[in-house]
């Protein structure tokens, strides 16, 4: 097996990388920057630029999967030029890459497992939801994961299996959203957001990391939700790591007004509740290193 990734330099696509070393897996990676090249025998780099559609067709060299990550960060103030972005970055990738492949009907690939996101199911505090679920949620990121969904069922096209894979919170003690969540109380300054009552569905990064070389290596077809099997209310979340932190949580709750006055659309993203299942995965035989999200924090979080 040999793996093209792109989006390998970032905080998910960095610990596939290292997964995939240490499994002896080679690894082909795309790149915008000539400065992130690297040759050798379990790592090489290639250039490509999605937004002119330039790729260097090199990379399919002895590929038989492809891992597909790359797209602007969604954490970042929803302006209208960033929206553009965010989607526009997803879909010309995935088109890109689908041009490769029909343009070079030699290649060995024969399956891509794209990332995706569970922004894409409807905000509720009392609905679990499974991959099964048709609804979709009417804000901005459930319209990114909707688009980029349906560019990536284009591989088919080129009579390739497709795999989504629907990640929740990232946790990684390297960056994302932990990093972020854990800054303020790390300062004695930490609060709930809202009520408190929106669900999280995490995943430690290892997990991530682990769950695309599963569906990868065993050829799982289809949606796949990326969490952990123990979702927790944002209140459990913010109290858990104040505890491992050994920090006071005294300030009052955010209200979610001062949220959106603040962070405007974005706040979206601080309110929102998917509680989502983890349980097809798990039938699929993945057998989670990080269950609990205590143990966890416990893993990634500095302890004195």
């Amino acid at each position: 097996m040999k793996v093209l990734i792109t989006g390998a330099t970032g905080l998910v696509g960095s610990e596939i990388v290292r997964l995939c070393k240490q499994r002896g897996i080679p690894v082909h990676y795309l790149t915008t920057r000539k400065g992130k090249l690297e040759h050798s025998e379990e790592e090489k780099g290639f250039l490509w630029n999605p937004s002119d559609g330039r790729i260097d067709d090199k990379c399919l060299e002895g590929v038989t999967r492809i891992i597909h990550l790359a797209g602007a960060s969604i954490a970042q103030r929803w302006t209208p030029k960033a929206k553009e972005e965010i989607l526009r970055s997803r879909v010309n990738a995935t088109k890109l890459l689908v041009e490769l492949l029909k343009q070079n009907p030699g290649h060995q690939v024969k399956q891509i497992v794209s990332a995706s996101a569970i922004g894409v199911y409807p905000s509720s505090l009392t609905a679990l939801y499974e991959e099964t679920e048709q609804g979709v949620d009417d804000a901005f990121p459930a319209k990114v994961v909707a688009q980029w969904e349906r560019t990536v069922d284009e591989f088919k096209t080129a009579g390739i299996m497709v795999t989504k894979v629907r990640t929740g919170l990232v946790l990684s003690s390297n960056g994302g959203a932990l990093t972020e969540i854990a800054k303020p109380i790390k300062r004695g300054v930490g609060a709930v957001l809202g009520s408190g009552d929106q669900w999280q569905s995490w995943i430690h990064i290892t997990d991530l990391a682990s769950i695309f070389l599963l569906l990868i290596q065993e050829q799982f077809e289809g949606i796949f939700n990326a969490v952990a099997p123990n979702p927790v209310t944002h209140k459990k979340m913010t109290k858990t790591i104040a505890e491992i932190l050994e920090r006071p949580l005294w300030l009052p709750n955010v209200p979610s007004f001062m949220l959106k006055l603040m962070f405007g659309e974005m706040s979206h993203m601080l309110l929102s509740s998917q509680r989502v299942s983890s349980k097809k995965l798990q039938e699929h035989g993945f057998d989670f290193q990080f269950v609990n999200l205590t143990a966890a924090l416990q893993d990634l979080l500095p302890q004195k």
